[in-house]
């Protein structure tokens, strides 16, 4: 080509404007750069915030395939959590580089840059959360710790909006996840006063970055200009009505957390008039606030559902879905994407593929979506090979498929280096699990027909807490026994009876779950001090 044209091209190419989608809100409305209204369809994925750096589930399934999947469900937005350590460059874990090959090599960061760009390049709206301030801990009740400054943080927060700036569907950032405890809101208190450090971080957020929303969760109890019903963390926005937020409010959106009986039992779910008693509550919480005109979206609701759990988890989703709908808050970030979330299960089953299909039906109530695309009918490459939906991509085996992966021949459990089940042995013949290198079920079966899989749910050094997931391999239930080594002395556990001999736990069934179902599981948990 002549010189001269390749230099025309390219300068004409410089003054292309890159899409970018300024959103903003409108008297409670979230729009986008057309003035468009959106409604935001939201589901959690976690993994970044922890100490694998990576988003959950990748030891299990391609990530592309994954998002591929949010999409195709209904989910227009999806909630990142974060932490400092991921934002720094650390290395991956947790990860089958069989299933993900373009992720050999790369650190966090770069793993982030491409699951974001990802998201972006299926047109889903992304918000980013500050969610965990040491990637392993648990939630810390401010937003600054020893080592950890309100710099840090800011800082922190500006990397995000600027390292992310050019991506089309970048929709906000979550300031704080679960501000609680000693956080403060108008107190005139300069070290707990979340309202005022939510006002400093903003200003900053959008200098950086002007087009983004900021989404300000709530805090729990507070001295002042609150009611005296329990809150959850995040969940408190009543002393905004006292000390409005010095956030530009075509910027800001309010994005409480609220949660049901699987995740803590508060004294209204007992109330002889529940659940009708919960629309009052949530007006006080943080209803009254769309009346006024504010934006608010749930940054996290969720639960089993019944399928395990206390059995008024239905009901109480059930609600709060009518009770958005009513009050014209279409916005939700549904916790979680994941089924590794000990309290609350997730979208999917534990095989990380099989949704449930009656949360989907569950949120369609409020969204009101069509039926779910096959992969292999949409028009996307959803698993990077450069192939397109059936019949081109190898990976299809009609238009109705929903998996567009071609599968060619990935490692069996026994053989691919990971740790499937949590034993803390890998592979054949060192896992017992294993029968051969070609066995698919890593898994050691604890008593007849049973299998066991460890999750560790938080660890802050001096104690972890930990979800078990008991699964029934039979076509018959199957009474629930199962002896498991841990670190230290359990503290607390929750459904099933527990004897501990020095490290050795062993734990069975309580009455409503004294069987494992067919082909099904149950779950317990516990806390332990080292």
């Amino acid at each position: 080509m002549n010189k001269r044209l390749s230099l025309y091209w390219a300068l004409v190419l410089l003054w292309i404007p890159v899409t970018v989608f300024p959103y903003s809100v409108d008297q409670g409305t979230i729009r986008d750069a057309s003035g468009q209204e959106i409604q935001l369809r939201g589901v959690n994925w976690f993994g970044f915030e922890t100490a694998d750096h990576i988003v959950h589930g990748l030891w299990a399934r391609n990530w592309r395939d994954m998002i591929a999947r949010i999409k195709a469900v209904g989910f227009n937005a999806v909630r990142i959590p974060v932490c400092p350590g991921t934002l720094r460059g650390l290395a991956l874990s947790s990860v089958n580089l069989s299933l993900n090959p373009d992720l050999q090599g790369k650190n966090s960061l770069q793993a982030l840059d491409a699951v974001l760009a990802e998201f972006d390049r299926q047109g889903i709206h992304v918000l980013l959360d500050h969610h965990r301030l040491d990637c392993q801990g648990g939630i810390t009740e401010l937003w600054y710790q020893p080592g950890y400054s309100e710099q840090a943080w800011i800082d922190d927060l500006v990397f995000m909006a600027r390292r992310y700036r050019h991506l089309a569907h970048f929709l906000g950032i979550d300031l704080k996840n679960e501000p609680h405890g000693a956080a403060t809101w108008g107190l005139g208190q300069a070290a707990t006063d979340w309202n005022k450090a939510a006002e400093r971080a903003a200003s900053a957020v959008l200098a950086a970055n002007p087009d983004l929303l900021i989404f300000v969760e709530g805090i729990q109890e507070n001295a002042e200009c609150g009611g005296a019903i329990n809150h959850w963390w995040g969940g408190n926005l009543e002393p905004l009505a006292c000390h409005p937020l010095a956030i530009a409010p075509d910027r800001l959106v309010l994005a409480p957390h609220v949660y049901g009986p699987d995740v803590y039992q508060q004294p209204y779910f007992d109330a002889a008039d529940f659940p009708h008693n919960m629309p009052a509550i949530w007006d006080a919480h943080f209803g009254r606030f769309r009346a006024m005109g504010h934006a608010i979206a749930i940054g996290e609701a969720g639960g089993r559902y019944g399928h395990g759990g206390d059995p008024r988890d239905k009901t109480w989703q059930d609600a709060l879905i009518e009770y958005l709908g009513e009050r014209n808050i279409p916005h939700l970030f549904y916790w979680s994407w994941n089924p590794n979330s000990g309290d609350t299960g997730g979208i999917l089953k534990d095989d990380w593929t099989t949704v449930w299909q009656d949360k989907i039906d569950l949120l369609k109530r409020l969204w009101n979506v069509g039926t779910e695309t096959p992969a292999c009918a949409d028009g996307l490459d959803n698993d990077g090979d450069q192939r397109i939906d059936y019949p081109q991509d190898r990976g299809c085996e009609a238009p109705e498929d929903t998996d567009e992966r071609d599968p060619s021949s990935p490692p069996a459990a026994c053989k691919d280096g990971l740790d499937n089940d949590g034993d803390g042995l890998i592979d054949y013949p060192a896992d017992k699990g294993c029968q051969s290198p070609g066995d698919n079920d890593e898994f050691n079966l604890t008593s007849a027909g049973l299998r066991v899989v460890k999750f560790t749910r938080a660890d802050w050094g001096a104690g972890y807490c930990m979800d078990v997931r008991v699964g029934n391999v039979t076509t018959r239930p199957v009474p629930w026994q199962v002896r498991i080594k841990i670190e230290g002395k359990v503290t607390h556990l929750w459904n099933a009876e527990h004897v501990q001999n020095l490290s050795v736990l062993q734990a069975s069934g309580l009455g409503w779950n004294r069987d494992v179902p067919a082909r099904g599981e149950v779950w317990f948990g516990f806390c332990a001090q080292r």
